[in-house]
């Protein structure tokens, strides 16, 4: 199977394969342009000292995942210049040869490092417009060692926004009204999964006739993403899909399928999708952060109730992702089939 930077440089392509069609239901490409209302959410007032402002952030961020389930992350310290160099390092990794990049082209879901095209080429009926690099990235490191300097790049990229999202996850907890540290000795967040994952979306000269991802949550407690100077990320808000527009050295944040059973619904995972353009490539790359694999995640007990049981049945965390990743994506959550 062609990678479809290969696809788009061997053909010149001046049209789109049919086999790369999505059926798209009309409603689809009605866009609606409240950007404006998406939340942002200052990292520094969650880690300020002073407690109404941290006071006011953790609320802030308990509105978010509860009300949209997705924000704009400002001022986390991450600084601009390894967001660039993440991002340059993986423009080379797609730009290395077919040959050098399947040497990593994994075999199977949880594979510590895959390369691959579309998203699951065993089921997916229409294939999508990207290249993806998956590595699983903590407790154990795994990335390729090509391109030079690559491995070096992604170790400190990683570390960096494993610190953001900790912090993240302390604010939330507090939001809930539970214990600062009660997600990260929940779910031993500490020894937690991190997931990197790179997406190449090049051109396409008819980009109303394909996805880059179709509609789809994330596994895991929340997601880290930043993106080339191209948007093309959407989520949907009550219904409707809303193009997401980042702010500068900015990352955008959802929440995932885990954190919703952890709170048992009071924070809701959001559907998003990735759309393409005729104009030029979109490079973004996300971190998935979870539990350990083997750890099962089920509603808090805190959060559980005689008016408010158990929506969920708890399931390992390998379990789950194995579920997500071997099926098509349909636009429905992988949660539907764990819902009690």
């Amino acid at each position: 199977m062609f990678s479809i930077k290969e696809l788009v440089e061997s053909n010149c392509l001046k049209s789109v394969p049919s086999n790369y069609f999505c059926l798209k239901n009309p409603e689809d490409s009605i866009l609606y342009y409240e950007a404006d209302n998406i939340p942002t959410i200052d990292f520094s007032q969650l880690t300020s000292s002073n407690l109404n402002e941290r006071s006011k952030g953790i609320q802030q961020l308990g509105n978010a995942c509860r009300d949209w389930g997705f924000f704009k992350l400002i001022n986390h310290g991450v600084s601009e210049t390894l967001m660039d160099k993440m991002l340059r390092a993986s423009q080379r990794f797609f730009d290395l040869s077919e040959e050098e990049k399947r040497e990593y082209a994994g075999g199977k879901v949880l594979d510590p490092i895959r390369y691959g095209t579309s998203f699951n080429l065993m089921v997916d009926k229409a294939l999508f417009w990207r290249d993806y690099l998956k590595c699983h990235v903590h407790p154990h490191f795994n990335v390729p060692s090509k391109p030079h300097g690559f491995s070096e790049t992604v170790d400190e990229y990683i570390t960096k926004s494993r610190e953001v999202v900790g912090e993240l996850l302390k604010g939330i907890s507090l939001s809930l009204g539970l214990e600062e540290n009660y997600i990260h000795k929940r779910l031993n967040v500490e020894l937690g999964s991190q997931f990197l994952i790179l997406n190449f979306y090049p051109p396409c000269p008819k980009p109303e006739l394909v996805m880059g991802l179709p509609a789809h949550t994330d596994h895991g407690l929340l997601t880290l993403l930043m993106e080339n100077e191209l948007g093309g990320l959407q989520i949907q808000h009550k219904g409707r899909w809303i193009p997401v527009h980042a702010l500068p050295n900015s990352f955008l944040i959802n929440t995932g399928d885990h954190l919703e059973i952890l709170t048992n619904g009071k924070y809701k995972s959001v559907l998003h999708r990735a759309v393409v353009n005729t104009k030029a490539t979109r490079i973004s790359v996300a971190t998935a952060h979870g539990a350990p694999l083997d750890t099962s995640v089920g509603p808090a007990p805190e959060l559980v109730g005689d008016e408010n049981p158990a929506a969920y049945r708890a399931i390992k965390y390998r379990d789950y992702i194995h579920f997500q990743q071997s099926n098509e994506l349909d636009r429905r959550s992988c949660l539907d089939h764990i819902r009690i």
